[in-house]
């Protein structure tokens, strides 16, 4: 964006929603800024004096609209941010998620009527995999209109993504360290896959660890798929970790999810993975869903197996982001 754009375009912005726009506003307002600060601006320039009123004009409007009250919860800026919203953190273990664009309430509303389905049919020992679902709400901007479905979920803290996991070892993660997280995953997916929910979306930045306690917290529930059909999206940038039949828009079923829980599996080990659990690997792959395992409770006993062999009896083994 040009210098002399973004004056024009903060002169004549009447609404936060003129200025920032509905559907990426942090975006606008990094450009935004990035054209008129005065670091960026000439001294000599015939416009310096413009660029630094509205410089301020952008930066006072936006720390305005940072605290926000929606559904009697103060937000600020995003804690986090997903595929398709923003999270805040709200207190109490909380995360209040907010959609960037209204078209994707859709996808919320799936988030929120699977998450429903696990607490009223899952088994509560294992619970604790799953956010849980506080409420829910819709908020209407006031400068356009726009309706938004809001959630609120509870969740553990202290959490990372498999992502931050693959950067802290680059050269591949130490299967035994793999091994915890491939079985506490298999955990969650057996307890959605007996609620009758399978999740559509298992990728590295929805599988989240807790490194001291070893606790694993599947997120991100609005690709999912309660009592059959297909997922109705794949999230951008992840178009080549999904199986044949989610890119066909073909139904899914629990061997779609025990497929992508398992290149999320291999991938973080890479190079360091054993031939022993790339043989099991690859019978999790297959081309064709009902070639596939489908009973994620059966398979994680077929891994412990695998590792008994590999590895012996089981023992706590530590883990640090820090290694």
């Amino acid at each position: 964006m040009r210098t002399a754009e973004a004056i024009h375009l903060v002169a004549a912005a009447r609404t936060d929603a003129d200025l920032f726009g509905a559907d990426e506003p942090a975006r606008r307002y990094r450009e935004l800024v990035a054209a008129l600060h005065p670091d960026r601006v000439p001294a000599d320039s015939a416009v310096r004096a413009e660029a630094t009123e509205a410089f301020v004009r952008v930066t006072t409007r936006w720390r305005a609209r940072r605290v926000t009250v929606l559904g009697g919860y103060r937000i600020g800026a995003p804690a986090h941010s997903g595929d398709l919203a923003d999270l805040y953190d709200v207190g109490a273990d909380r995360l209040l998620k907010l959609p960037r664009r209204p078209t994707d309430n859709d996808l919320m509303a799936r988030e929120a009527h699977a998450l429903r389905a696990l607490a009223e049919r899952g088994d509560p020992r294992y619970l604790p995999y799953v956010p849980r679902l506080v409420e829910e709400f819709r908020h209407r901007d006031p400068d356009t209109g726009a309706e938004r479905r809001v959630t609120v979920l509870a969740t553990a803290p202290g959490l990372h993504d498999l992502t931050e996991v693959r950067r802290a070892y680059p050269d591949g993660l130490d299967a035994r360290d793999a091994a915890w997280m491939w079985r506490r995953l298999l955990v969650a997916l057996g307890l959605a896959h007996r609620a009758g929910v399978v999740h559509g979306a298992v990728l590295p930045p929805h599988v989240l660890i807790e490194p001291d306690g070893h606790g694993v917290v599947l997120v991100d529930w609005c690709f999912s798929v309660v009592d059959g059909g297909a997922v109705p999206a794949l999230v951008p940038g992840h178009e080549d970790w999904y199986p044949a039949e989610v890119v066909a828009k073909r139904p899914c079923g629990p061997g779609t999810d025990i497929a992508m829980a398992t290149r999320c599996m291999t991938w973080l080990m890479g190079p360091r993975a054993p031939r022993e659990l790339l043989a099991f690997a690859q019978g999790c792959l297959r081309p064709a869903l009902n070639a596939r395992p489908g009973d994620a409770w059966r398979l994680l006993r077929e891994l412990d197996e695998v590792l008994d062999r590999l590895y012996g009896p089981r023992t706590f083994r530590p883990f640090t982001l820090n290694p």
